[in-house]
């Protein structure tokens, strides 16, 4: 399926949608297999010993799914997260930004379903996986 917003269209929506979490967040890469967002890593993101709390990183997870969706979808704000299951699967580098690759495998009518694959910055090794079903409201003319 084709991209429909792309990374301008996709931060613009979240900052006008998710103004609390906008800023914690960046599109590093967008195209036909999927995008990767950043987590931009700071002392609120944080767990005792200095890394990245697993809320964090289901908050990534979650932000690049729906990204992803929406990228072939359009600006659809009332698709919704109803199934999340992370494998925590090593550390996160300490203080450094997470990426969060996201992969849709089923996009329907009214379900998507996909994965997650989270990263420390600069590391090949993947610390995290999600997957992701999102319900998608009825569209208009659709």
């Amino acid at each position: 399926m084709s991209l429909v917003m792309d990374r301008e269209a996709l931060e613009a929506f979240l900052v006008r949608e998710f103004p609390q979490v906008a800023g914690d967040f960046a599109i590093d890469r967008i195209d036909e297999d999927g995008l990767v967002v950043r987590l931009k890593v700071a002392e609120r993101h944080l767990r005792p010993g200095g890394t990245v709390s697993g809320p964090s990183m289901f908050a990534l997870a979650d932000v690049a799914f729906y990204l992803a969706i929406l990228s072939r979808i359009g600006p659809v704000a009332l698709a919704v997260t109803t199934n999340c299951s992370i494998d925590f699967m090593r550390k996160p580098e300490a203080r450094r930004d997470l990426t969060g690759e996201a992969r849709i495998l089923k996009l329907g009518r009214q379900l998507a379903v996909g994965d997650v694959l989270i990263r420390s910055e600069g590391a090949g090794a993947v610390v995290a996986r999600a997957s992701l079903t999102y319900a998608i409201p009825p569209r208009q003319g659709g």
